[in-house]
């Protein structure tokens, strides 16, 4: 039986750079089930993405512990679901055990490697079903805290591939890039938080080594995050002021843009759960130079739909971005795999259905 009315655990809601959430909530209503957000607190960016809005998703949030019981008693969940196994897969537990319905969780990357809480092993078990994003994460998970892979489902996030899609001739944006499209030079579009585990400064290393080389480029970095002075003093200590712009947060709309305009896309991080920014770029036909940790060889095949290099090696890492720059063959053949990839293995639908099929056994159980 599919559940008809699930409520959702957050800490932050809508959390800037937490789409996949929301996405998930706006794919829910598409197939007629009711949502309810239960969120600590709003978040502290005041940008938000228009879908969520359009979605009536601010409508459906109660905002703070002290209401979610009030809610929950009107609201009547047949499953409440909880991402990260911080404080908010804590609470899911107990106002499952209150109102006598299933729980589960979503488990991403820092609740796993850098800060898992101390009873996340009890927290697996006491729930209808632990769900995270990739395969290197279930191993991790199994490994270091003894929970059977059996009780771990790998569900990666999904990206909406109806939005997310290569430039069409049509579009307006398509229209005045290529009114200007001789002379523009290749576009680098990296969409990650300006966080040390992201490892802004690698790139900026790497656009340092291919500037020096003499290659044509311009770099535009998405994102947001408590590393931005010392992302921007680097660029500034390598002289990069006029070849890498520093974006900032963008609604969706126009991260879609800067995609879609993309020659390819970039990720330098040190450990990673399963990026949708890789997802999202994929879907629009662009490939990808990224590092291998994590879940991404799990989403990025290797010289099919991007290049895998090793993490912290700025100079392996341009050394990638040179070949796909230059080879515009090469980044057609990755651009048309890696939007079949994402259609065939990891669209927002795909994902929802085998989330659907989870919550439905463990509501049957």
């Amino acid at each position: 039986m599919i559940p008809r009315r699930v409520a959702y655990v957050v800490k932050y809601f809508p959390k800037f750079s937490e789409t996949f959430i929301a996405s998930e909530l706006v794919e829910l209503q598409r197939r007629d089930i009711q949502v309810c957000i239960l969120a600590f607190r709003e978040p502290t960016v005041a940008l938000r993405h228009d879908f969520i809005t359009d979605a009536g998703l601010d409508r459906a949030t109660a905002y703070g512990v002290e209401k979610f019981d009030d809610v929950l008693e009107k609201f009547r969940p047949d499953l409440i679901h909880a991402h990260f196994a911080t404080e908010a897969t804590a609470e899911a537990r107990r106002l499952a055990a209150r109102f006598a319905v299933p729980f589960t969780f979503t488990s991403h990357g820092y609740d796993i490697y850098r800060d898992p809480p101390p009873d996340f092993r009890d927290r697996i078990c006491a729930s209808a079903g632990l769900i995270t994003v990739s395969e290197a994460n279930a191993r991790y998970i199994s490994h270091n805290f003894d929970v059977p892979l059996a009780r771990i489902h790998v569900i990666a996030p999904g990206v909406d591939t109806s939005r997310f899609r290569p430039r069409h001739a049509g579009d307006d944006f398509a229209e005045s890039f290529n009114s200007n499209g001789v002379g523009i030079p290749p576009l680098i579009v990296c969409v990650a938080r300006y966080e040390p585990v992201k490892n802004l400064v690698l790139l900026l290393r790497a656009c340092s080594i291919l500037r020096d080389r003499g290659v044509d480029f311009r770099c535009v970095m998405i994102g947001e995050g408590g590393d931005r002075e010392a992302i921007e003093s680097t660029r500034t200590k390598l002289g990069l002021d006029k070849v890498v712009e520093l974006a900032g947060a963008a609604e969706q709309n126009h991260v879609i843009g800067f995609l879609q305009r993309a020659t390819i896309s970039v990720l330098t991080s040190d450990r990673e759960g399963m990026p949708v920014s890789l997802m999202e770029a994929g879907a629009c036909e662009v490939p990808v130079v990224v590092t291998s940790v994590g879940g991404i060889p799990e989403l990025i095949e290797h010289e099919v739909t991007g290049l895998l290099t090793p993490p912290g090696n700025a100079e392996s890492f341009a050394d990638s971005v040179q070949r796909l720059l230059s080879d515009r063959g090469l980044r057609r053949r990755m651009g048309t795999a890696a939007r079949r990839r994402i259609e065939e293995r990891f669209s927002l639908r795909r994902q929802m259905d085998r989330m659907l099929d989870m919550w439905s056994r463990c509501i049957t159980i």
